[in-house]
């Protein structure tokens, strides 16, 4: 009597510990299922992001051609981010950005140099002459 209700029990232990790992099977492909997904998503979140560095955007652009037109009409060519965030009413992150576009749209064509005078944290952006650029 005593052997058979061990038996019962020791037959119930084994059936409920195939029955959790089967789960822990379940759950170690579910987790590498997860894995896998969040793999893909931060590659595709990467490609995007070196999508969006590499081609600028219209507006990006626009204002790029804004400050060259600018420049183009200064007699000296020159202007500080400062006037030209007031001229475009950009904040800085969108100034730095139109000015990274023209710059990397005309390489050898605009200087970035820190002011002679006054302030030297401030910065001047300068159309070269044509001479000087290939």
């Amino acid at each position: 009597m005593i052997e058979d209700q061990l038996l019962a029990e020791l037959a119930a232990l084994r059936a409920e510990v195939h029955g959790l790992r089967d789960k822990v099977a379940s759950l170690e492909l579910e987790n590498t299922t997860l894995s896998d997904n969040q793999l893909i998503q931060l590659r595709l979140i990467h490609e995007l992001k070196e999508k969006a560095k590499r081609s600028p955007g219209k507006t990006e652009l626009s204002r790029a051609e804004k400050i060259e037109r600018y420049l183009a009409a200064r007699p000296d060519h020159k202007a500080t981010f400062e006037t030209l965030k007031g001229y475009l009413q950009l904040d800085n992150v969108r100034l730095s950005e139109a000015i990274t576009t023209l710059v990397s749209t005309h390489p050898g064509r605009y200087s970035i140099q820190k002011a002679q005078t006054g302030d030297k944290r401030k910065k001047i952006l300068i159309m070269l002459p044509k001479q000087l650029t290939m």
